[in-house]
């Protein structure tokens, strides 16, 4: 599998100067055919750029200009397909906001939904959200949810998603709770696996900073469910059941429950750096009715200050008849991976079932991975 930067590279910047020269043949095209030289040292989204601004550069002009030289791409061009998709839908979108009125405006969204089974317009359609929020989320409510493509629906969903990988924010979709859900309400339930995954994905987001709006509608999609809403509302609430929000395990059955919690324990008290831990924990159910319960663990991380953060892992789901006691186990591993630094010192391990920690086991990260 190729890294993320190598998703743009030399071989794709020169399958756009080709897809270009097609539709422009007089065109002279000097910054597209510089970009190889140029995009090496670059990381994914500026290799995008890189080509966006190519594009733009030797396709000057109006937007019509520039439209009618992707449209003739896209149908007569061979291989205009795959990542370098990603810079033209941008330079798109970029022409159709500096020409700043609405016929380039909405013409460019029909110009993304075109292209978007091509690789995805999501990262593109981001610059015409934040030129004008309610008129593209017109467009995407009005018009793609309803759309006979899947890869459109996909679309509307991913592409207005508030931490879509890779890509910019949208400031204004941050700071208006809710202003997504309209889309997500025409979707739930669509036909499509593409489309629900997408749809739990954005909904997932929303709960990083509006955990009631999100309970709120997950709530409502319950009330009038299909045979797939149960799965994507648990595939939405995931980061709040982690964290332990009330309504989201309410909403999933996980009520409080009264139980006895023995552990966890430790198989040892000093784990070396690439090295790992395992723990065990008791768990009985002292109540006097069944007790579904969400159970996860939380590794508290030492950080270069000295001081912890909680990273938090799914263990299992379960339901305990009153008395019935399980026991949970995992081992945890300290190898070195790229999205985590670790620390030498004390580090901690907890369970959370529903919602609630148990006491902390601690034991010692005896190196780091660094010098």
């Amino acid at each position: 599998m190729p890294f993320a930067d190598e998703l743009i590279s030399r071989n794709t910047a020169q399958s756009l100067t080709r897809a270009i020269r097609t539709a422009a043949p007089d065109a002279d095209l000097t910054a597209l055919r510089a970009a190889p030289q140029q995009i090496d040292p670059l990381p994914l989204r500026q290799r995008a750029d890189l080509l966006r601004d190519a594009l733009l550069a030797d396709i000057p002009g109006d937007y019509a200009t520039l439209a009618r030289t992707v449209r003739t791409a896209r149908d007569e061009a061979p291989h205009f397909t795959g990542w370098l998709i990603w810079p033209v839908t941008s330079a798109v979108a970029t022409r159709a906001v500096q020409e700043g009125d609405t016929a380039s405006f909405d013409d460019a969204l029909a110009l993304l939904a075109s292209l978007t089974g091509r690789l995805s317009s999501e990262f593109a359609i981001r610059t015409l959200l934040r030129h004008d929020l309610d008129r593209a989320l017109g467009t995407v409510v009005g018009g793609w949810t309803g759309s006979a493509d899947a890869d459109v629906r996909r679309l509307a969903s991913e592409g207005t998603r508030p931490y879509l990988p890779w890509s910019v924010r949208v400031p204004e979709i941050l700071a208006r709770p809710g202003v997504t859900v309209p889309v997500l309400d025409a979707l739930y339930r669509d036909e499509s696996e593409y489309v629900r995954r997408s749809v739990a994905n954005h909904l997932n987001d929303l709960s990083r900073d509006h955990p009631d709006v999100v309970v709120h509608a997950a709530r409502n999609w319950l009330d009038d469910s299909d045979g797939n809403t149960e799965r994507l509302v648990r595939q939405g609430l995931r980061t709040l059941v982690k964290r332990g929000h009330p309504g989201a395990l309410e909403l999933l059955g996980f009520s409080p429950a009264v139980l006895d919690v023995d552990g966890p324990r430790l198989d040892r008290d000093v784990v070396p750096f690439g090295g790992s831990v395992r723990f065990t924990a008791s768990i009985r159910n002292a109540g006097d009715s069944p007790a579904r319960l969400a159970i996860d663990y939380i590794v508290h991380h030492r950080k270069a200050n000295g001081g912890r953060t909680g990273k938090t892992f799914k263990l299992t789901t379960r339901t305990l008849a009153p008395g019935e006691r399980i026991e949970v186990t995992r081992e945890h591993s300290f190898r070195p991976i790229t999205t985590r630094r670790y620390h030498a010192g004390r580090h901690a391990i907890s369970v959370q079932i529903n919602g609630v920690e148990s006491d902390r086991a601690e034991f010692e990260l005896a190196t780091t991975d660094t010098p």
